[in-house]
């Protein structure tokens, strides 16, 4: 079981269209999925058309005239995916909670029993680091924290982990956090001057997978469904299904492409060297497969497929040789599917005939491995 908080106390950072599409997302790879709306805005309720007379305040107020377990506020959005939502009455609870003993684990104590009914519960938080936030944060585990490539998006980070520091000092409690880009918009010089940046800062705290602008996302926020339900073929379906499939990799325990490389980084000299060795000697067993792409104004070309999970990060990063971009891969025998992202845009192998459709309506290049 594991409960993630989406929070970013800056506006227009994307956290409610990640919080509504990201556990929508999880539900179609068949996770049972709780979104909590702890934002009195109620933006991730009103963004699902849900509008209930109960909401969250119901479950944490004490002094509400009608006092309800959180089992019967859920509403039902799909298969595997339920909602607990919100309204303008929980912005009272602030108040309410001033000077109460435990306020700060008001949302933890409720979860206590409720953990087993589901594989994912996300919290939507409100656009500010007050007590309906830090309670997000004590009742997590994890954040995901919505950044856009924008100086101002990036500062906020920073206040953001103070409070999550102050909430491991104070209450005893770790939570690790990850970095989402998000709005990316590959087609600005700046928008990858803003990337490189917060991986500078932020390297093994990010996520491989970016959300690129895509006007799909605010269309299926004006129906009131989320983005696979209105146009699963979209970049922004693929971009929160990539996501999605990347979170469920670190289950039990699993590490993400950044923080393996980051543990590699810190390895024993004599754990390096070996590597090095074998490196060095596994060329002379298996010849490898090479794959290339000729495109000499991109900027930057990624290799992904099934053999790496779909993953972009650094080991799926393609080298670029006079216009030529070029990945050389060692595969066990079988089929793969596989796609170039180029500056940002997913394409099948142009000099390969072979593909299949897949599910977001286009086709993916396909490679076959026959070792002797």
């Amino acid at each position: 079981m594991r409960i993630i908080a989406v929070s970013n106390q800056k506006g227009g950072c994307g956290k409610t269209t990640t919080s509504i599409n990201l556990a929508s997302a999880l539900a179609v790879n068949n996770r049972k999925v709780l979104l909590i709306d702890l934002d009195p805005q109620a933006h991730a309720s009103s963004g699902l058309n849900i509008d209930s007379d109960l909401s969250i305040y119901n479950v944490l107020s004490k002094i509400t005239n009608r006092k309800c377990k959180i089992e019967e506020i859920i509403t039902n959005i799909s298969e595997n995916f339920d909602l607990a939502p919100s309204g303008i009455i929980l912005s009272t609870l602030e108040q309410e909670l001033t000077g109460e003993i435990g306020r700060e684990s008001r949302l933890c104590d409720t979860l206590k029993n409720f953990r087993n009914n589901y594989d994912y519960i996300i919290i939507d938080c409100p656009p500010n680091l007050g007590i309906l936030t830090i309670n997000a944060i004590r009742a997590s585990a994890e954040i995901i924290i919505p950044v856009e490539a924008s100086r101002f998006s990036l500062e906020g980070v920073g206040q953001l982990t103070s409070i999550i520091n102050l909430v491991k000092e104070r209450l005893d409690h770790k939570v690790d956090f990850r970095i989402l880009v998000t709005n990316f918009d590959s087609r600005l010089h700046h928008s990858f001057k803003m990337l490189d940046k917060i991986r500078a800062d932020y390297r093994d705290k990010m996520f491989s997978n970016i959300i690129h602008v895509n006007v799909k996302l605010k269309e299926a926020q004006n129906e009131g469904i989320n983005v696979l339900a209105y146009d699963k073929y979209c970049r922004g379906a693929k971009d929160y299904f990539s996501l999605s499939r990347e979170i469920i990799t670190q289950e039990n325990g699993g590490k993400s492409a950044f923080q393996e490389e980051t543990a590699a980084r810190k390895e024993k000299p004599l754990e390096k060297r070996m590597k090095e060795i074998l490196k060095e000697e596994m060329p002379k067993l298996n010849s490898g497969v090479v794959l290339s792409l000729n495109a000499p104004d991109a900027k930057e070309v990624y290799l992904a497929g099934e053999f790496n999970g779909w993953r972009l990060d650094e080991s799926s990063r393609m080298e670029k040789n006079n216009g030529c971009w070029v990945k050389k891969l060692n595969l066990d025998s079988g089929r793969y599917r596989y796609r170039f992202v180029v500056d940002g845009q997913w394409a099948e192998d142009p000099a390969n005939p072979l593909t299949e459709p897949n599910n977001y309506g286009t086709l993916d290049s396909l490679l076959k491995v026959d070792k002797q």
